[in-house]
């Protein structure tokens, strides 16, 4: 089912390499599925072959114990990490050049949470254990430290907080 629904976000359909990407991701997370090993261990080698291919061809890397919600897009290839251990919700946008991952070498664990319908500029930068809310907005090329509140806007390098006004949200 979520192949459908990826394909039905793609912008350019089953030609974007953003959606071919994302398929090969959530084939290697299915193998987290099942329990034996005579199912886990081929699914992991074919991911490991497929996922290199990704890097090579989409420019794209995305860690297979990743969480990734429904219908990411993915609008542009190229220069997209996104760490194993993040978390990312429903219906986000994702352009090229996006780094979603650790900030610090002693702490490879810390990974960041995005919720649903975050839109994500191109360049941006995400690092480290911070929490992006409901339908906020990262600028293109903004480097995000701290947590953004959801509906709010992150610009700058480090980015700034812009909180939206329920008014302006309504216009």
């Amino acid at each position: 089912m979520a192949f459908f629904e990826d394909l039905r976000v793609a912008q350019e359909g089953s030609l974007s390499l953003g959606f071919w990407a994302l398929q090969v991701y959530r084939m290697g997370h299915l193998r987290y599925r099942f329990r034996s090993r005579l199912v886990r261990w081929p699914l992991a080698a074919l991911h490991l072959v497929l996922a290199k291919l990704a890097e090579m061809l989409c420019g794209i890397t995305i860690g297979v114990s990743a969480k990734i919600g429904r219908r990411l897009v993915i609008e542009h290839s190229g220069a997209i990490v996104v760490h194993g251990h993040a978390v990312i919700g429903d219906d986000c946008i994702i352009r090229q050049g996006v780094t979603i991952g650790n900030r610090r070498r002693d702490r490879p664990q810390d990974a960041p949470h995005i919720g649903h319908r975050v839109n994500i500029g191109a360049g941006a930068k995400i690092l480290g254990s911070v929490r992006v809310g409901d339908d906020a907005e990262i600028g293109a090329n903004a480097v995000v430290l701290v947590d953004v509140p959801a509906g709010a806007v992150a610009v700058g390098v480090p980015a700034r907080i812009i909180l939206r006004s329920k008014d302006h949200d309504a216009s």
